[in-house]
């Protein structure tokens, strides 16, 4: 009676595990305002598509929000099943919730590389060309919760500049998002401001990936117009993160969707990346640990 029991115990959790698969009737890719929401939308909805192909649930929506926070807070949630940020925001998740997501995949440039750069940059007319130059002006960061627009900076820029980041420049603040931080540099709101790119390729295109790649071939960015006064070591590239919420079975599916993707979509993975990136290879907690130590260190969470 007893085997016969734990059979049928284990058939009743098999049945509900295949329940629970079955019961997903949507998937919601968070979108961190990094860049305007008419474009992060477009450059997203090729995978929407192809999430619901592939894994067979009935409807993929795409939520927008207009900071970084928006989405850590769903990801911590469970209203966000998945969504690629910088590796500063997965530190975030998983200070406050080691268990509410995993980092399953990130990208490779076009030279195989898995990191890329927090670049300062200025307008070519301000005279400013170097950090000594920006010394007393107003600097811009992205957002609080932006690795290159904010955390990789606060690091280490002190120990280049020799003092905090608030004694050395005369004034602080926040542009919103990468394209916006980048437009109010040219607009003169910040003297210098903190922005990414791969640090792959030309200048004049804004590099092979990133804000200002991205702003170059929208036509709303001329490298021309702007400086590079300062450029980070290199930081790990942003995680893929899927909600441990979701069964275990559908986060293999949709692993393997954004796996195989730039092989059979290599459009729509550059779209989504931001950049002419090659693959995606697989990471997980270790592959962030170092910006895991340095957000604790400098955000507290």
């Amino acid at each position: 009676m007893l085997k016969k029991a734990l059979l049928a115990a284990v058939a009743i959790a098999v049945t509900a595990g295949s329940a629970m698969a079955q019961d997903v009737k949507v998937l919601r890719i968070g979108l961190d305002g990094s860049e305007n929401e008419a474009d992060q939308i477009r450059n997203t909805q090729c995978v929407a598509d192809g999430l619901k192909a592939a894994t067979g649930v009935p409807e993929v929506q795409i939520f927008p929000s207009p900071d970084y926070n928006g989405v850590i807070q769903g990801l911590l949630g469970g209203t966000i099943d998945i969504a690629s940020m910088g590796a500063s925001s997965y530190a975030a998740i998983y200070l406050q919730d080691p268990k509410a997501v995993d980092p399953i995949l990130t990208y490779t440039q076009s030279d195989g590389s898995s990191g890329y750069y927090s670049i300062m940059v200025a307008r070519k007319d301000s005279g400013i060309k170097t950090l000594a130059d920006a010394k007393g002006k107003k600097i811009g960061f992205a957002d609080p919760d932006s690795t290159s627009g904010y955390l990789v900076p606060s690091v280490t820029l002190p120990k280049e500049i020799g003092m905090p980041v608030k004694e050395y420049f005369s004034e602080t603040g926040f542009g919103g998002g990468h394209e916006n931080l980048v437009l109010a540099v040219l607009d003169g709101k910040f003297d210098v401001g903190t922005t990414f790119g791969s640090g792959v390729g030309k200048w004049e295109e804004g590099y092979t990936g990133g804000n200002l790649y991205q702003m170059v071939n929208k036509g709303n960015l001329d490298m021309d117009d702007i400086v590079e006064v300062w450029k980070s070591p290199l930081i790990p590239n942003g995680p893929l993160m899927v909600s441990n919420k979701l069964p275990e079975d559908m986060r293999a599916k949709v692993e393997q969707y954004f796996f195989e993707l730039p092989k059979k979509d290599l459009a729509c993975f550059q779209s989504y990346t931001q950049g002419a990136n090659k693959d995606y290879i697989k990471v997980d907690q270790s592959f962030y640990q170092t910006i895991i130590d340095a957000r604790k260190s400098v955000i507290g969470g």
